[in-house]
C-alpha cells in the first residue's frame, strides 16, 4: 500500500468514527442523556481532527508542488470528510433541539 492510501485510509477510518459517534449523540438526546451527547460530540471531534489532519498532510504537499494522483479512495475520503462534518452540524443542532423540547 503506497503512502497515499494509507493517508486515505486514515481519513476515511478517523472521520467514520466520528460521524457514528455524531449519530450516537443524536439518540442520546433523543433519551435526554444530554451529556453523554455532548461527551460524543466532543470525543467525535477529537477523532474527527486525526482525520482532517491527515487530509491537510495532502494539501500542504499539493502545495509544495507535489502532485497527488486523484484516486477513487481519495475522492471516497474526502466524501467521508465532508459527511462527517455535515453530521457534526446536525448532530449539535439536534441536541439544542431536544434540549428546548425537553
Amino acid at each position: 500500500m503506497n503512502e497515499l492510501e494509507m493517508i486515505c485510509f486514515e481519513i476515511i477510518s478517523s472521520v467514520g468514527t466520528a460521524r457514528s459517534m455524531y449519530i450516537e449523540a443524536i439518540q442520546e438526546a433523543k433519551k435526554k442523556n444530554f451529556k453523554a451527547a455532548e461527551d460524543l460530540i466532543e470525543e467525535g471531534s477529537k477523532i474527527f481532527f486525526n482525520g482532517h489532519h491527515a487530509h491537510m498532510k495532502l494539501i500542504q504537499n499539493e502545495a509544495k508542488g507535489e502532485t497527488t494522483n486523484v484516486s477513487l479512495i481519495l475522492l471516497h475520503a474526502e466524501d467521508q470528510l465532508m459527511s462527517a462534518e455535515g453530521f457534526k452540524i446536525t448532530a449539535t443542532e439536534f441536541i439544542e433541539l431536544y434540549k428546548r423540547l425537553g
